[in-house]
C-alpha cells in the first residue's frame, strides 16, 4: 500500500463551478450522506479508479463530507497500471482529499478475470477503509446494466433489485445519476479521466449491454430505458425488505434453533417459504445458492416423494453440505462423499 500523500492538515477542498452537472452530483452525494451517515465529520472513503465516474464522485464529496480519503486500487492487469493509479491519487489530492492511498492487488482465482478482479477489489478496499463507509461510483446506467445482467439469470425478483444506495460499508450516492453527467462534471473542471481498456472490450458481456444492448432498447422503445430499469430496481428493493421481514418472522416460529418444522413451512405462502428457506441455508454455511438449489430444497417440504437430501455448496474438503427431511423437520448437515 502506498500513499501518496497529505500535508497532515486540513486540506481545502477545490472550489467548483456551479454548472448543471456538479450541482446535480454534489445534491445526490448531500442527500445520499444526510440519508445514510450519522457522523459525516468522521469522514468517507470514496474508491477512486481514475475514471469519469468516480472522479466526479470524489470532487463532490470533497465539497459536500469534507474528510474523504481516497482509495485507489491498482489491479496490475495492464501495462503502466501503477503510473494511472498513481495520477488518480494526486488528482484527488488536488481536489481536496485528505489523503490518497494505491492498494496493489493480485487478481486471482475463479468465476473468470471480471469476478476475480471485483473480489479482489472489494477486499482491498474493506481492509483499507479504515471502519469509513466506502462510496463506490456506480451511476443510474450500471443499474440498469445490473438489472438486465438479474433478467438473464432468472433467478426471481431478488436477481433483479439491483445495487442498493447502502449496503454496510458500501455506498452508491449516485445511483440517480446518469453517467452522461458525471463525464460532463469532469468537462466543467477540466479533469481528464482515465478510459480504461476493459470498458470496452467486447468479451465482457456488461460491456456488450452498455454499447450494444441498451441502446437498442432505448431506440425500440422510445427512450427511458435505463431510468425505468433503475426505478423497477427500486421498488423491487421495497418489495423485498418487506418480504424478508415476513420470512424472519416464518423463520423464527419453524426454527427450533437448528431444524425447520415442514408443517409450519408448508402452510406458508411460497414467496415467505422460499425467502425463509434461503435465509436458514445462508446461515447455515450454504455457498453460490441459484434458484435450482431453492426449488429443490422447496420440494422437499412440497412435493415430498421420498426423495433424498439437496446437496447446497459450503461443504468442507471430503464433505458436502446437504439439506435433507428427516422426520417431519428440514435439517442441514455435512455428509461426508
Amino acid at each position: 500500500m502506498r500513499r501518496a500523500g497529505s500535508d497532515g492538515g486540513k486540506v481545502s477542498p477545490r472550489r467548483l463551478p456551479e454548472t448543471v452537472a456538479v450541482l446535480e452530483v454534489r445534491r445526490a452525494v448531500r442527500d445520499w450522506v444526510g440519508e445514510y451517515v450519522s457522523d459525516a465529520a468522521t469522514g468517507v472513503a470514496v474508491a477512486l479508479s481514475g475514471g469519469a465516474d468516480s472522479l466526479a464522485l470524489t470532487a463532490a464529496a470533497v465539497v459536500e463530507v469534507g474528510a474523504v480519503d481516497a482509495l485507489v486500487v491498482d489491479h496490475q492487469l495492464q501495462a503502466g497500471s501503477d503510473v494511472v493509479a498513481a495520477d488518480a491519487a494526486a488528482t484527488a489530492l488536488a481536489l481536496g482529499c485528505r489523503s490518497a492511498r494505491v492498494v496493489a492487488v493480485d487478481v486471482a482465482g475463479e468465476g473468470g478475470m471480471e469476478a476475480a478482479a471485483r473480489r479482489a477489489r472489494y477486499a482491498a478496499l474493506d481492509e483499507a477503509r479504515a471502519g469509513l463507509p466506502v462510496l463506490l461510483g456506480h451511476t443510474l446506467d450500471d443499474q440498469a446494466e445490473t438489472v438486465l445482467l438479474g433478467l438473464a439469470r432468472g433467478s426471481g425478483g431478488r436477481s433483479i433489485q439491483g445495487m442498493a444506495p447502502w449496503a454496510e460499508p458500501w455506498g452508491r450516492p449516485l445511483l440517480g445519476v446518469r453517467r452522461v453527467v458525471t463525464r460532463q462534471l469532469c468537462t466543467d473542471l477540466d479533469l481528464t479521466p482515465h478510459e480504461d481498456p476493459h470498458n470496452a472490450a467486447p468479451e465482457f458481456t456488461r460491456v456488450r449491454l452498455r454499447t450494444e444492448v441498451l441502446p437498442l432498447l432505448e431506440d425500440v422503445l422510445g427512450g427511458g430505458v435505463a431510468a425505468a430499469l433503475a426505478r423497477t430496481a427500486e421498488q423491487l428493493r421495497a418489495d423485498g425488505a418487506v418480504l424478508d421481514a415476513l420470512a424472519g418472522e416464518l423463520l423464527h416460529t419453524a426454527s427450533d434453533g437448528e431444524t425447520l418444522s415442514i408443517e409450519t413451512l408448508a402452510t406458508a405462502p411460497a414467496a415467505l417459504r422460499r425467502r425463509a428457506i434461503r435465509a436458514w441455508l445462508l446461515a447455515g454455511g450454504a455457498k453460490a445458492l441459484t434458484g435450482k438449489h431453492l426449488h429443490a430444497v422447496d420440494e422437499l417440504i412440497t412435493a415430498w416423494r421420498g426423495q433424498g437430501g439437496v446437496a447446497v455448496g459450503g461443504g468442507r474438503s471430503g464433505s458436502r453440505l446437504v439439506a435433507a427431511r428427516e422426520h417431519g423437520r428440514l435439517t442441514l448437515r455435512l455428509r461426508s462423499g
